[in-house]
C-alpha cells in the first residue's frame, strides 16, 4: 500500500516514516518533497482534530494517496486551553520562539502554583483515504515552569517551558528513552496504523 505523510517538518517526517515501517509491511511511503508538492492548506480549524483533517484531506485530494497528517500544540488549562491551535500565532501574528516563551510566562505571572499552571501537549493524528477517516488524540500532561530552560529547540518553544509529569523534567531535557516513553504522536500514530492494518 501507499501512504503520504502530509507534513513539511523534516524531523516529524523521519519519525513518522520509521513508525509506519515498523507497523505496516509492504508499504511505500511518500513525503510532500518526494511528490514535489509545495501547496499548503489553510489551517482554519478551531481544534487540532479539525486542522489535522483539513491537512489529510487537502493532500489526499491533490495526490489520491492515503494521507496521514497531524496537528498539535500546547493547551494551558487556566487560560481556557490557550494557545491551542494558535500556538505559533498566539499574539495575533507569527511569533518567534523567544516571543512565545516570554508571552507564556507573562500570561501566567499571577498563577503561582503548579496546579494553576497545569497544561498538556496535545496531538491529533488523522488518516484519510477518500472514504475512511481515522483520528486518534493523545497528550502529555504537565505544567508550565516558572522559568524557561536555558535550552531552546528551534521551532518548539514550549518544550523549554513544559515540565513533564511525573518526571518533573523539562520536555526539552528528556532522554531519548524518556521521549520514546512519552511520545504522544507515536502512540496516536500506532493506534491509527493498527486500524489501517486491519483493512
Amino acid at each position: 500500500m501507499k501512504i503520504l505523510i502530509g507534513s513539511t517538518n523534516e524531523g516529524k517526517i523521519e519519525e513518522m516514516r520509521k513508525i509506519i515501517k515498523s507497523v505496516l509491511n509492504d508499504v511505500e511511503i511518500f513525503s510532500l518533497d518526494d511528490l514535489k508538492i509545495s501547496e499548503e492548506p489553510a489551517e482554519n480549524g478551531k481544534t487540532f482534530e479539525e486542522n489535522s483533517l483539513i491537512k489529510a484531506k487537502f493532500y489526499y485530494n491533490l495526490t489520491k494517496i492515503p494521507t496521514i497528517a497531524d496537528d498539535g500544540g500546547l493547551e494551558i488549562y487556566s487560560l481556557n486551553n490557550e494557545p491551542g491551535v494558535l500556538s505559533r500565532r498566539w499574539p495575533g501574528y507569527e511569533a518567534s520562539d523567544e516571543e512565545l516563551i516570554k508571552l507564556t510566562l507573562e500570561k501566567l505571572k499571577n498563577f503561582r502554583n503548579k496546579e494553576e499552571r497545569k497544561a498538556c501537549l496535545k496531538t491529533c493524528v488523522t488518516y484519510f483515504d477518500g472514504k475512511k477517516i481515522l483520528q486518534e488524540v493523545e497528550k502529555i500532561e504537565g505544567y508550565i515552569a516558572f522559568e524557561p530552560c536555558n535550552k531552546i529547540e528551534k521551532g518548539y518553544p514550549f518544550r523549554s517551558l513544559f515540565i513533564v509529569l511525573p518526571l518533573e523534567k523539562y520536555f526539552i531535557e528528556l532522554t531519548e528513552e524518556e521521549h520514546e516513553k512519552f511520545n504522544h504522536r507515536k502512540k496516536a500514530l500506532i493506534r491509527i496504523l493498527e486500524k489501517v492494518k486491519s483493512f
